[in-house]
């Protein structure tokens, strides 16, 4: 009864990038709670994948191809949402991509593809979909962000970036879209294990050249990482029960952040003086990197600029 009570107060929910990870999670879990769920995968070969998962779950959904870098396919799916169940209430930005490396081992087109994805596709869905919310005079926007669009980090800048952007979006979208009965909720997960740190970890290749200057300093932060990942108890379905509080609850908060080390660091970040957070959370990271970065030199920048992009 609670599920069939949230399905009429809501209705359906698309979700993008559900083909692993925290957005399939997120689909999975929202039909558990009885919503209608559309999920969307980049290529259709993970169809399959998504489909055997529900059926896994005894959970219903539809799957729809959205490419958040092709308008198309993008426009495609709202309408299929449309003329299938009438409108679209919630929409959650879950769907991009990453991408680890300091900036002078990143190339343009990574750049570029980090930023028309996470940036210019989650602009583009989300205005695909808010005439109809506003036609309805209701609806909710639920962007997947991070910890990492308040607090960014060694190795990670030009994602971090993307993350950030999509932190001014939703809260501008918090003021613009009140008036018609439309929220807009920011998620800001932690570090979390999903396939972001095995198969789809988007390592640039530049970041891995032996004659980076950054590589040594590189590797040691991701190894801590990888410990941080191993150690972390948030899990994906943490994430999921925060997109479904903010499509549920009545009256959302404009942020849920998911997981206690998130918390911890950004209550660091709000309450503690600018000097004494850098130095108490920056200041020990930074001299692991030291030790790191001394325990190989780096080509002078003239012979690494030669040929360093060769492989990227």
């Amino acid at each position: 009864m609670r599920g069939r009570s949230q399905q009429r107060r809501t209705g359906p929910v698309l979700v993008t990038g559900a083909s692993a990870g925290l957005g399939l999670e997120t689909a999975l879990y929202l039909a558990e709670q009885d919503l209608p769920v559309y999920a969307t995968v980049r290529d259709d070969a993970a169809r399959s994948d998504v489909l055997r998962a529900a059926a896994d779950r005894n959970v219903a959904l539809r799957v729809l191809r959205l490419d958040l870098t092709d308008p198309a396919s993008i426009d495609q799916a709202v309408r299929t949402v449309l003329d299938e169940a009438g409108e679209i209430y919630a929409l959650v930005n879950n769907g991009g991509v990453g991408l680890r490396g300091c900036l002078e081992d990143l190339s343009d087109d990574e750049i570029r593809h980090l930023f028309e994805t996470n940036v210019l596709g989650t602009l583009a869905v989300t205005r695909a979909v808010l005439p109809h919310m506003r036609a309805a005079g209701r609806g909710r926007v639920v962007t997947i962000s991070s910890v990492g669009g308040r607090i960014s980090s060694f190795g990670v800048g030009a994602y971090c970036a993307t993350k950030f952007a999509q932190e001014g979006l939703g809260e501008a979208l918090a003021l613009e879209l009140a008036p018609f009965g439309i929220r807009s909720v920011l998620i800001e997960p932690g570090m979390i294990k999903t396939t972001r740190w095995t198969t789809n970890r988007a390592t640039s290749a530049g970041a891995l050249d032996p004659r980076s200057p950054y590589r040594e300093m590189f590797l040691a932060a991701e190894e801590l990482a990888d410990r941080i990942v191993g150690r972390s108890r948030t899990r994906p379905v943490d994430v999921a029960k925060a997109v479904q509080r903010a499509i549920t609850a009545e009256r959302p908060r404009m942020r849920y952040v998911v997981g206690r080390p998130a918390s911890v660091v950004i209550r660091m970040r709000r309450f503690l003086p600018e000097p004494l957070f850098e130095r108490v959370y920056f200041g020990p990271f930074l001299r692991r990197l030291e030790r790191a970065r001394t325990n190989g030199a780096p080509p002078p920048a003239g012979e690494r600029r030669a040929g360093a992009r060769g492989g990227v």
